[in-house]
């Protein structure tokens, strides 16, 4: 477990903020793989002297916190790395219930966060691992899987070219200064009653995709990265080993803490 503070915050588009992250203990966090995550530790609005778990065995400690002490957790991508000033980046999704008014913890956090503020980091490793034979790669994601399918093609669009279905909230959160050896298909949903990875999941349905064979990645609303694997495996016949699929979140349900 890292123990990180808060060095800028940047609000990046409506949906997203980049929050920087560094201190003393980044020296312990390695570079691994290109999507790589991590859980983060961070203060419940309001709360005063909240604990961060003491070791990476760290749900029996968190469970036995008192709600006072006991901090928010959420899984978040490395976004950008930055050995030299011992920094990383993570880029929120801010999700509102109301104009002004953050529907989940991460959006508040985000949003407040400032300069000096304590966090825990727990790294969690890596699912980008290509096959060996795939000539391109497709890469699928709604809004909570921008940031890692952005890091992944900053570090592997040279070598395998990509096809991409990028689905975000509205046409704002377009990252149009984006280049890479890559297609990108940038599907902005604007109607907040269309559930976060429905675009995504026709528009590859709907795709008229390159020969050869290839590398998916997948994440997002738990609906989208399975419901591609079913399409890719029974409508376009790709062996279920060349397929990741990583399910983030479930629409309706809020995650631990």
């Amino acid at each position: 477990m890292l123990n990180l503070t808060v060095r800028g915050r940047e609000r990046i588009s409506p949906h997203f903020v980049s929050v920087t992250l560094g201190g003393d203990d980044f020296q312990h966090l390695d570079r691994s793989g290109y999507d790589q995550a991590g859980r983060l530790f961070f203060p419940r609005p309001g709360q005063d002297g909240f604990v961060i778990p003491s070791s990476d065995k760290w749900m029996r400690q968190y469970a036995l916190l008192s709600a006072a002490k006991r901090p928010r957790v959420r899984m978040y991508s490395i976004r950008r790395f930055r050995p030299e000033m011992s920094e990383i980046d993570i880029e929120v999704v801010i999700h509102e219930e109301s104009p002004g008014t953050p529907a989940a913890a991460g959006s508040a956090w985000a949003l407040a966060a400032e300069p000096g503020d304590q966090v825990g980091f727990l790294d969690e490793g890596y699912c980008y691992v290509p096959t060996p034979d795939a000539t391109w790669q497709l890469l699928v994601g709604d809004e909570s899987a921008l940031p890692a399918v952005l890091a992944i093609l900053e570090r592997s669009a040279d070598a395998l070219p990509a096809e991409v279905f990028l689905e975000v909230p509205a046409d704002e959160d377009v990252r149009h200064e984006v280049t890479a050896n890559a297609r990108i298909h940038w599907l902005p949903r604007n109607d907040p009653a269309t559930k976060p990875g429905t675009l995504a999941l026709q528009a590859v349905k709907d795709a008229h995709l390159r020969p050869g064979p290839f590398y998916t990645w997948a994440a997002g609303e738990s609906a989208l990265p399975t419901g591609l694997r079913r399409h890719l495996v029974n409508d376009r016949d790709i062996p279920r080993s060349d397929i990741a699929f990583l399910g983030y979140w479930k629409h309706g349900r809020t995650s631990l803490g």
